[in-house]
């Protein structure tokens, strides 16, 4: 009986340790059994950001898969997959792309995991090396716990030996396996990543002087490293094979047009305008330089660290220079509405949804600034502007919390608790989503919409971590 049960609580440890084994082997899925990684939502960048995959992924077979952009709040330079559906990148990695060819490449990279399935394959291959890692362990914990049973024996050492490196050896057989394969998948993408980039016109190059730009800091902390116990090639024979192969392409010259680039450097400025301090953005930005980009950052840093007047006064030399910009007069509204100005922000948003094509996000801000009056002859249109925009960006908390407010206004509790719920749902706040979707239960007749989708978020299993 003793001896059982102490076989029974190996066997769960072991199970544990290569749960936990299974879980550090993984690229990525940590990120989707949490909460979720802190995104970015930014219509200016996510468009461009979609402008930049859309030839990408219709060369790669993957336009009609609904791809989406995501941005992370993070100021390294990475980019990965997670779940076959996504590509995330972190804002690091656009304000370290000094050319739109650069981070094209890196999209051209995660493109070719993408396409080639490697998600789904590693999965396959961490469920095998699991499968056999448990058998293996297993074994090797009978010949211990053999030993251990005739204990008193000093021969039997051996045998408790033998089972130790039972289990080890596999481990360490299975580890080096599942990273040469992950190498693969790397080396793989690399090559994808140019056949589509030279599919669609454009160069690889941006991808390997990125790729380049790295090795020396790569090189230098993976130096006397075991090059088979490296998830990725070692970095020098990785760029030398990009570079060869990158070169045969017919586009490796070609430029990236001025118009596009300009963007590209706008949503730099502006990036490090929100993300970095002041004293950061005056240097990268100084008032010596007149361009448009530095003109923006210096615009929004202004803003966010209090001097409104002057900050207006350089958003609208902004907007003059470029009066069809919607992102100029974005900002202008965004500032005004942080400012406890929302009736003053009210036109510059307007005006910015027109210039967007109501874009939902910008959509959510003057929905924002229309509760934000207090003026009840704004809400209706308020429902109607911000009802619209979670229809079309669904997963933004800020648009259902305007319009729970916003129904609030109106007296409609019913509504006002539904959008309440969803947002706290999406915020991850799943008790709080709970209790609110069942008090709006018992205000809407049962069977109706409402009814139906306050029930389905009572019903929902938050995501196990």
């Amino acid at each position: 009986m003793l001896l059982q049960n102490a076989l029974r609580k190996k066997a769960s440890a072991l199970t544990a340790l290569v749960t936990a084994a299974a879980l550090a082997l993984s690229p990525v899925p940590a990120l989707a059994q949490q909460k979720g990684p802190p995104v970015l939502r930014d219509t200016e960048t996510e468009q461009l950001l979609r402008e930049y995959t859309r030839p990408i992924l219709r060369v790669a077979g993957l336009e009609k898969q609904n791809i989406q952009m995501v941005i992370i709040n993070d100021g390294s330079f990475n980019a990965f997959v997670a779940d076959g559906r996504r590509i995330f990148v972190n804002y690091g990695a656009i304000l370290q792309s000094e050319t739109p060819n650069q981070l094209i490449g890196v999209l051209a990279h995660e493109t070719g995991h993408l396409a080639g399935g490697h998600l789904a394959k590693l999965r396959e291959q961490l469920a095998t090396a699991q499968t056999q890692m448990i058998i293996a362990m297993l074994l090797g914990a009978g010949a211990i716990a053999a030993g251990s049973a005739r204990g008193s024996n000093p021969g039997n050492n051996g045998l408790a030996n033998a089972g130790a490196a039972a289990i080890a050896g596999p481990q360490e057989m299975i580890r080096r396996t599942l990273l040469s394969y992950q190498r693969q998948q790397e080396e793989n993408a690399d090559r994808a990543g140019v056949k589509f980039l030279t599919a669609s016109q454009q160069s690889p190059k941006g991808m390997y002087e990125t790729f380049k730009r790295f090795t020396s800091e790569a090189l230098f902390a993976s130096r006397g490293a075991d090059p088979y116990l490296q998830s990725h090639p070692m970095p020098a024979e990785r760029v030398a094979a990009l570079q060869e192969f990158a070169r045969t392409s017919p586009y490796w010259d070609k430029k990236d047009d001025p118009a596009l680039q300009l963007r590209h450097d706008m949503v730099r400025a502006k990036i490090s305008a929100f993300m970095e301090r002041p004293e950061t953005v005056y240097r990268r930005y100084p008032q010596t330089n007149d361009s448009m980009p530095a003109r923006y950052a210096r615009a929004i840093s202004t803003y966010l660290h209090g001097d409104l007047r002057s900050a207006l006064a350089q958003i609208d030399g902004l907007i003059q220079a470029q009066p069809s910009n919607p992102y100029f007069y974005e900002v202008r509204g965004q500032a005004l509405l942080e400012s406890g100005k929302a009736a003053e922000a009210i036109p510059a948003l307007r005006k910015a949804v027109q210039l967007s094509n109501n874009a939902p996000l910008i959509e959510m801000l003057l929905g924002q600034a229309l509760v934000g009056t207090d003026n009840k002859a704004y809400t209706d249109e308020a429902v109607r502007i911000l009802r619209a925009a979670v229809a079309r960006e669904p997963e933004a908390p800020l648009g259902y919390t305007q319009l729970a407010m916003a129904y609030g206004r109106k007296g409609d509790y019913a509504e006002a608790d539904l959008a309440s719920a969803q947002a706290a749902y999406l915020r991850g706040d799943n008790k709080t989503a709970r209790e609110l979707a069942t008090r709006a239960k018992t205000r809407f007749a049962v069977g109706t919409p409402g009814w139906v989708k306050a029930d389905d978020i009572v019903a929902a299993k938050p995501p196990r971590n």
